[in-house]
């Protein structure tokens, strides 16, 4: 049915809901059928001569009732047996989340399997995991840790090694170590919104660097440790949130040798260096200067959000003593049952399926946005979860994620991402967390529409 030409002319809806109803009609007519294969958006809307949002803003409608489906590559089916029409009212909006900065979920039923097995493992002395646990993992959990940790190239002695309750947690800890009130840490001029947050709830100024292709900028940094005094540099060094940007080895060798002169410690949050393959990472601040390094691996998002659980390198054996008081009384342990399943899953391989599931999704949803997206239009790398958008005028950042989310996807202005300074026109769109690839897939067709098309002429379909 790739000639199919819905009659629209009857119908005082909108017309993206007159799609959708004669889809629904025409299926009933017998006119559709199941397999049916409808014309490609572009098409339709050349044909009907209405906008591409209003035809894919029917399709989706269409798809929430249940009458057809998408297929990455083949395009759009009537699917079997599709649910009966209801009102309108009856549908909420189920929106397409492209908000949040989190791995794609599994759903390869062994892996499943796998990661269940571990679960069963570890409830086996499930009377144990509900007991208070010694502070920063037990030998086993440091093992594990040291196990994991040599990915990076870092072997650092056990008495550095510290199991804590999420990155988060960690980064709250060594920042009010460093840091008192009023005091200055510098970051990337765009940086992960969560130092933000902890460097304000703590009372310290966060002041941003500027930036160029490879980070910050050295100069910017030299002047910065001269003028303000700074208690630390903050850093997301690899497949940075939200640019995406790594930072090459040269210019981690010039910071390293800045902060050195000034005797400036570097935090640093590696959420992301796990995700690049053996040998194709950069060497973390920590395997550079140790001595120097606070560092953050979290597992958030290298095997799953909903981990709440890191592992902290601390520069040396004297450190570790302030870092256990500050975090032991915000957060008392981790907890042992996912500390527990964490270590069961690098002891017998689900962690490392899990992240090659991880390389391997991310590496195809970036490949599907290389195809839709314009060229040029966006920052990427192939194994982040997110893309970096720069707007072209005259769209604003406030007024195109407010279009996006009339269509139903949630996307992040940069505001949330500034340290300090002006915000750029500029978005963060992530491909990760619990969406498939066909809904990343229409997400990203909005979203290259949208940035070919007038603020005015989108707005006129709202």
């Amino acid at each position: 049915m790739a000639d199919w030409r819905p009659d629209l002319s009857n119908s005082d809806k909108p017309r993206y809901l007159a799609i959708a109803d004669a889809i629904a009609d025409d299926i009933g007519a017998g006119r559709l059928v199941i397999g049916d294969r409808l014309p490609p958006q572009r098409k339709l809307a050349k044909r009907l001569e209405i906008d591409f949002t209003t035809v894919a803003r029917g399709y989706v409608e269409a798809q929430k009732r249940g009458l057809i489906e998408s297929k990455v590559g083949q395009g759009t089916f009537v699917r079997d047996k599709p649910r009966p029409r209801r009102s309108l009212q009856s549908f909420p909006p189920r929106p397409v989340d492209l908000s949040m900065n989190l791995p794609p979920e599994p759903d390869d039923p062994e892996l499943i399997a796998r990661m269940q097995a571990g679960v069963d493992y570890v409830t086996r002395d499930i009377v144990s995991l509900l007991r208070y646990q010694g502070f920063g993992g037990t030998q086993a959990d440091k093992d594990a840790a040291s196990s994991w940790l040599g990915r990076r190239a870092l072997v650092p002695a056990q008495d550095r090694v510290f199991v804590s309750p999420g990155a988060h947690p960690a980064l709250v800890g060594i920042v009010s170590i460093l840091a008192k009130p009023g005091e200055t840490i510098l970051s990337e001029a765009i940086t992960y919104p969560g130092i933000r947050s902890i460097a304000a709830q703590l009372g310290v100024e966060l002041v941003g660097l500027p930036m160029d292709d490879d980070g910050i900028e050295p100069q910017a940094l030299t002047d910065a440790c001269k003028k303000l005094k700074p208690k630390a540099i903050y850093l997301n060094p690899t497949l940075q949130n939200p640019t995406t940007l790594t930072i090459p080895d040269q210019r981690r060798r010039e910071i390293v040798a800045i902060a050195r002169g000034f005797h400036v410690p570097i935090i640093e949050d590696d959420a992301y260096g796990f995700i690049h393959e053996h040998g194709h990472g950069h060497s973390p601040f920590a395997a550079i200067a140790p001595d120097l390094t606070w560092h953050v691996a979290g597992l958030a998002k290298c095997i799953g959000a909903g981990l709440r659980a890191a592992y902290v390198v601390v520069p040396d054996s004297r450190s570790a003593w302030p870092f256990t008081s500050a975090l032991r009384a915000a957060t008392v342990m981790a907890s042992p049952f996912t500390v527990a399943l964490v270590t069961r899953w690098i002891e017998d391989g689900t962690a490392d399926t899990m992240l090659r599931f991880i390389r391997a999704e991310t590496t195809a949803r970036q490949k599907l946005a290389a195809e839709i997206m314009p060229k040029g239009s966006y920052r990427a790398d192939l194994l982040s979860f997110n893309m970096w958008v720069p707007l072209p005028k005259p769209w604003t950042r406030s007024g195109f994620v407010e279009h996006m989310r009339s269509t139903g996807i949630g996307v992040v202005a940069s505001d949330a991402f500034v340290a300090s300074g002006n915000a750029p026109e500029a978005v963060r769109v992530c491909l990760g967390g619990p969406v498939s690839r066909v809904q990343v897939k229409g997400a990203l067709e909005y979203t290259a529409h949208a940035l070919t098309e007038s603020p005015a002429l989108a707005s006129a379909f709202l």
